[in-house]
């Protein structure tokens, strides 16, 4: 299998949104300095819209196969899930879903 996307869907209170983009920044560059990882999108999510006082944000990796995403989640999506989780508490939530690219 190859031509993973993975997707992380925020729902982030709109009080701490410069810090909490501060942080996704660099989170999204350690994640990127893993091997398999190819490219990050970061996006706003406009519809539908986010509860008064809260942000939606979704971050796509672009990874070169499964594999790559599977080493993620054993080896370092714990500590770094946690990262966040430790600064921002519950001041946030994610979801996360995997697309796999498939022909027409």
């Amino acid at each position: 299998m190859s031509g993973v996307i993975y997707e992380v869907n925020l729902d982030i209170d709109a009080a701490i949104e410069h810090d909490y983009r501060a942080w996704l920044a660099a989170h999204i560059d350690e994640i990127l300095a893993l091997p398999g990882f190819t490219a990050a999108r970061l996006f706003e999510q406009d519809e539908p819209a986010a509860e008064p006082g809260r942000l939606r944000l979704c971050v796509q990796y672009t990874l070169v196969d499964a594999t790559a995403l599977a080493t993620y989640l054993a080896e370092h999506a714990p500590r770094m899930r946690g990262e966040g989780i430790a600064r921002f508490g519950t001041r946030f939530s994610a979801t996360r879903r995997v697309l796999r690219e498939t022909t027409r």
